[in-house]
């Protein structure tokens, strides 16, 4: 087929092109489920560790006792940040985006990974189990390395945490209540994988021309960074942060100034993050995960006006145009009371979707053709050079 083909229908975006087989997640219409090789995620962030989930996304089915102690004997061998790694980080200006110094981050650890060439699929198993390990630390570094303003030590990790806890860990230096060590765990859940969207799609662009896993998962956190992707959760705090969040606010005085915000806000037409999807038709169905685990923390935090202006948002946008939130929506406001600053929302999406990412490097190099969609020349018609 010729790439000036002018009976070729163009789909913007791909929009409705089915372009390969998974069989790593998908939505099921008839429930408006997600679902992980099969499982409801619901059900995974209810009763998994990340641990198991991600052993799931890579082998397809979650892991007995033994797979479980194994896979989490080698996450907590391989936590610490690489001195050549920090050494990167430190080069880097404190007012970069931190996407940007994760991606460097990535791409240091894929030149020092002297199997980056192997493409076995045990080679690649591993390094997907790698970088799983490696980057609670790069983000854990990352914050504190800008609060500091510059180079300082990073906290080191604690074997005897698991995933979530020692996160929180190496990221603010004390332990995590355990209502926040959960809250966090259903996140990375809820984010690890949700098939071909922008980013995996890079990924398995990438992946498709014979590159490695390394330079897959650096473009793919490229196509994160867009705020018409990951940077949505970034996008929805910044939202509260215009509202102004009051804490001697009720969540009454709260949900009613959000709601005047929001219908002034489409009144002049804006775009509000954090709201739609385009997967779902009823609605993201991570949502009422995620909430829960938001209104934990809202509780734990004694924090109602956080509640308020969740809801007094939410209310005018379905009133105004029937649009449900999505799970940018609760993360974002999850994670800042945590504590994580609002630059961090999206390299904390990159350390949950990099199992999702890797799982479709793996199935992409499984049944390889490469990825080399055509275009419809629109351009002038041919001409000639003056004087040739």
């Amino acid at each position: 087929m010729s790439e000036n083909n002018t009976s070729t229908e163009i789909r913007k975006g791909l929009n409705g092109v089915v372009a390969d087989e998974s069989a790593i997640s998908k939505v099921n219409p008839e429930t408006n489920s997600l679902l992980y090789r099969g499982y409801p995620v619901p059900q995974l962030a209810a009763t998994q560790p990340f641990e198991a989930v991600a052993h799931l996304l890579w082998t397809g089915e979650l892991p007995d006792e033994q797979e479980l102690a194994a896979a989490t004997r080698h996450e907590r061998s391989h936590r610490q940040l690489a001195p050549e790694v920090k050494a990167a980080l430190d080069s880097l200006p404190v007012t970069c985006h931190p996407m940007d110094s994760v991606r460097t981050a990535v791409s240091i650890l894929g030149a020092l990974d002297p199997t980056a060439e192997d493409s076995s699929p045990e080679a690649e198993l591993e390094k997907a189990r790698c970088l799983f390990a490696q980057l609670p630390a790069v983000v854990a570094y990352e914050q504190r390395r800008r609060r500091a303003g510059g180079p300082t030590e990073p906290i080191t990790p604690r074997e005897e945490l698991d995933y979530s806890q020692n996160f929180l860990w190496m990221t603010f230096g004390e332990e995590a209540a355990p209502e926040v060590v959960d809250a966090f765990r259903i996140s990375m859940v809820l984010y690890a994988e949700h098939s071909f969207n922008a980013s995996t799609f890079t990924a398995r662009v990438i992946t498709s021309t014979l590159s490695d896993l390394h330079s897959a998962v650096v473009g793919a956190i490229g196509a994160l960074k867009g705020s018409l992707h990951g940077g949505a959760n970034e996008a929805v705090m910044h939202t509260f942060d215009e509202l102004g969040i009051r804490p001697e606010e009720s969540e009454a005085e709260a949900k009613d100034r959000a709601k005047a915000w929001m219908e002034d806000a489409l009144a002049q037409k804006k775009k509000v993050m954090g709201f739609g999807h385009r997967v779902y038709k009823q609605g993201d169905s991570r949502v009422p995960t995620m909430k829960q685990a938001m209104d934990a923390m809202i509780a734990h935090f004694e924090r109602p006006e956080i509640l308020g202006l969740y809801h007094g948002l939410e209310q005018a946008m379905d009133e105004a145009k029937g649009i449900k939130p999505n799970l940018d929506y609760p993360a974002g406001p999850t994670y800042h009371l945590m504590g994580f600053d609002t630059e961090l929302f999206t390299p904390l999406f990159i350390a949950a979707r990099v199992t999702g990412w890797t799982a479709h490097v793996m199935e992409q190099r499984a049944s390889n053709a490469l990825i080399r969609p055509l275009s419809q020349y629109n351009g002038v018609d041919e001409r000639q050079v003056p004087g040739a």
